[in-house]
């Protein structure tokens, strides 16, 4: 008897209805109301960046029937910025939606889960995470701070960022302060930067102010409606240092292992669908905002080969040196270098030529 057929006869219809009334309580139990508070890293006005928060939140609450609701709050509101983890960590706040590359000072590694100078391009990040290892590199670390993280948001490579004066050499660097967080800020360092880390909602004021004198964001749809434009003529690419940064969702290790393992696998199914929708807005939105740019007076100009080279070389001194003190940072390394090795390969036979033909003719 086919499934339908049994489905819509009397016998199916007594057996359903007493299914029903014997699975009721089970589903009941193992959908438990929930109501959790998250911080977000974000300024809210933004609606890629806070707005993937709100995403997650929301497919959450439709996958549970509403029983799982989460209440996003953005940065100062119950956290910094700049500590949406350590409140977490803490027990304070259930979660944060956060890049994890905000926190290396306490644990260097941290970096490679958001992205590092010089590693993968959004996809490459995604893969290396999911299927080279990097998730569990991540666990570790994240293990040590009383949180479980998953990937929640993907920026694509980000713009290079905002300059009161131009980049032609590597000794233009010198003395630059500039707003920059993660690894790049360390590696700037190595060429004459003076890094800042600053939450996004106040570097339009110390741009202003000329408390840095560069600073770089996400890319243009953000940084469009933060208003860098107004404070800073020339827009630089590419952002070498985040070729595909990736957020994280972040979760107090004892309010995860309270939730149904039901409840445990939507959560991350929800970081990976709101991380999908916040790559395509940006590759949907970026064009159009780019040329608004331009078209108010905004240079755009791409860091010169001697520049990017200089970059790669202090990059790699620095993984050096940091792998020599920390074997997590060692091991997360030297992952990343192989699956790089191996996978920009593949990229350069096809990805690459496919993407260097159509940009070559997109004006034809």
């Amino acid at each position: 008897m086919k499934r339908r057929e049994f489905l819509k006869g009397g016998l199916a219809g007594g057996a359903a209805a007493g299914a029903t009334a014997l699975a009721a309580p089970a589903i009941a139990q193992s959908m438990p109301e929930v109501r959790w508070r998250m911080t977000s890293s974000f300024p809210k006005p933004l609606d890629a960046l806070f707005g993937n928060a709100l995403t997650f939140a929301q497919y959450v609450a439709e996958a549970t029937d509403n029983r799982f609701q989460i209440q996003c709050f953005g940065p100062g509101e119950i956290a910094p910025a700049l500590q949406a983890m350590d409140v977490v960590s803490n027990g304070s706040v259930d979660c944060a939606h956060t890049p994890i590359y905000f926190y290396i000072g306490k644990q260097p590694s941290l970096a490679f889960g958001t992205g590092v100078p010089f590693s993968f391009n959004s996809r490459l990040q995604y893969a290396w995470l999911t299927n080279g290892g990097g998730n569990a590199l991540m666990d570790e670390a994240l293990a040590k701070f009383n949180v479980v993280g998953f990937p929640c948001g993907q920026s694509g490579t980000q713009m290079g960022g905002w300059f009161r004066k131009e980049i032609n050499q590597p000794s233009d660097w010198q003395g630059l302060k500039m707003r920059i967080g993660g690894l790049g800020g360390e590696v700037l360092a190595k060429l004459g930067v003076v890094p800042q880390q600053i939450g996004g909602g106040d570097i339009y004021a110390a741009l202003e102010r000329g408390t840095i004198d560069a600073a770089e964001f996400v890319s243009p749809y953000d940084d469009e409606k933060l208003g860098f434009s107004r404070v800073a003529k020339y827009y630089y690419a590419p952002g070498f240092w985040e070729g595909g940064a990736v957020l994280h969702m972040v979760v107090n290790q004892e309010r995860w292992n309270a939730l149904p393992k039901s409840y445990q696998a939507i959560l991350r199914q929800a970081g990976d669908a709101a991380m999908n929708a916040m790559l395509a807005k940006y590759d949907s939105h970026n064009g159009p905002a780019l040329m608004r740019l331009v078209a108010g007076g905004t240079e755009v100009k791409i860091f010169p080969n001697a520049v990017l080279d200089a970059a790669w070389d202090a990059a790699h001194q620095l993984y050096r040196e940091k792998a020599e003190k920390d074997d997590l940072f060692r091991r997360a390394l030297e992952s990343m270098i192989d699956f790089r090795t191996q996978n920009y390969l593949w990229w350069q036979v096809n990805e690459y030529a496919f993407d260097s033909y159509m940009i070559a003719s997109r004006t034809k």
